[in-house]
């Protein structure tokens, strides 16, 4: 079964297409499919600007800009004839999180979040922080309407589902029982952050002390007593950032290598998307190998390399000739392995459209190879 090819210009050429969002498992190229797609838009007029939340800093570097920060930063040497633009930026998840602090709570509060030890361990370090900050991240771009497009390059996750996660788990955390026993003595007014409130309280409070520590335990509490006026809003803005995830000027690109793993995380991301109903562009294969037309097969290279090596006087020449004729044969094994794996995942998932980047010899670093990563993508059979 042959999959729709995916029709990457005609994606990025739609105005109504605001945000494009690359998601996948880690180490399929998601980062570089986003700095390429967004490197293609703004050379086809769109006024872009490209998120990524790769630690690795290769964004940056592909792009020749010696670093990247919280804020965007215009991209030299992107062609701008057709009128667009191109500007990039690097989730910092604590300034982030500070930002958010600073914009919806008084200065006296504020301070009190932002000096706080357990504030300080959860705004860079928790579980689910990054994921969370990057749809933050993404609501705040777009609020602003400062770009027509927004290119999303998703967290390095142990799973591609923890971004679309993210929201909820937050919702889960602030409603959770820990949180609303652990924010009760704040509530309590004149009785003092620590009076208990009640035997229940007491006896909670004591097991947990005993698990994390009494000073934790007190920076915890002071911490919630602080940001409990902010809780609503981050809830709101969650929920917001989810529906806009919804919205029809989303679409969301899955990332894939044809590698069994690789594969199984896109099928699994693209049936949670359809159960979401998000909508799915389609999946970018990256790494794929491909075959010239009228190659030998590799049964036909192994044959010919046995009878080179049979046959043959033992010359250097004959040797290297069989040596070529077996990598030869290496290469359409691999390339037949590839065809098969996609083929399964085309027959799980008819309707998904795929484009495909051809293997590279060496790494992304610089504009021109990005622009030839757009091009292969673009007119990719």
């Amino acid at each position: 079964m042959t999959a729709p090819a995916l029709d990457v210009d005609a994606l990025l050429d739609d105005r109504d297409v605001r945000i494009l969002v690359c998601c996948g498992s880690g180490g399929v190229g998601k980062t570089t499919t986003a700095a390429a797609l967004a490197v293609r838009a703004a050379e086809r007029g769109r006024d872009v600007v490209v998120l990524t939340i790769d630690p690795a800093r290769r964004l940056a570097q592909s792009m020749g800009l010696s670093e990247l920060d919280n804020s965007p930063r215009a991209v030299e040497g992107v062609d701008t004839s057709a009128g667009g633009s191109l500007q990039a930026m690097m989730l910092d998840m604590k300034r982030t999180f500070d930002e958010i602090v600073l914009d919806h709570s008084d200065p006296v509060r504020a301070k009190q979040i932002l000096e706080n030890p357990f504030y300080q361990s959860l705004s860079s370090s928790m579980a689910g922080t990054q994921e969370y900050m990057a749809m933050e991240k993404l609501g705040q771009l777009r609020r602003t309407d400062q770009w027509d497009l927004i290119v999303v390059d998703t967290p390095p996750s142990r799973s591609a589902l923890d971004f679309l996660d993210a929201p909820k788990r937050l919702g889960s955390f602030l409603d959770g029982r820990v949180i609303k026993i652990l924010a009760a003595p704040a509530k309590a007014g004149s009785r003092g952050m620590f009076k208990v409130v009640s035997a229940g309280f007491n006896i909670v409070t004591s097991v947990v002390t005993k698990v994390i520590g009494a000073q934790l335990l007190k920076d915890v509490a002071a911490f919630i007593a602080a940001l409990d006026t902010m809780f609503g809003g981050f809830r709101e803005r969650a929920d917001a950032t989810y529906k806009l995830l919804k919205n029809p000027e989303t679409r969301f690109l899955v990332v894939a290598a044809p590698e069994p793993d690789a594969l199984r995380e896109a099928s699994y991301f693209v049936e949670r998307l359809s159960d979401e109903r998000m909508p799915l562009a389609g999946l970018v294969l990256n790494r794929v190998h491909r075959s010239t037309a009228g190659a030998l097969t590799a049964s036909r290279s192994l044959a010919a390399a046995e009878d080179l090596e049979a046959d043959g006087d033992g010359s250097a020449g004959q040797t290297v000739a069989a040596g070529l004729l077996r990598l030869h044969a290496d290469r359409m094994n691999l390339i037949a392995r590839e065809e098969r794996l996609t083929g399964r995942f085309t027959g799980a998932h008819p309707g998904v459209a795929i484009g495909a980047v051809q293997a590279l010899a060496g790494d992304v670093h610089d504009l021109d190879a990005l622009r030839a990563i757009g091009g292969d993508l673009a007119f990719a059979p």
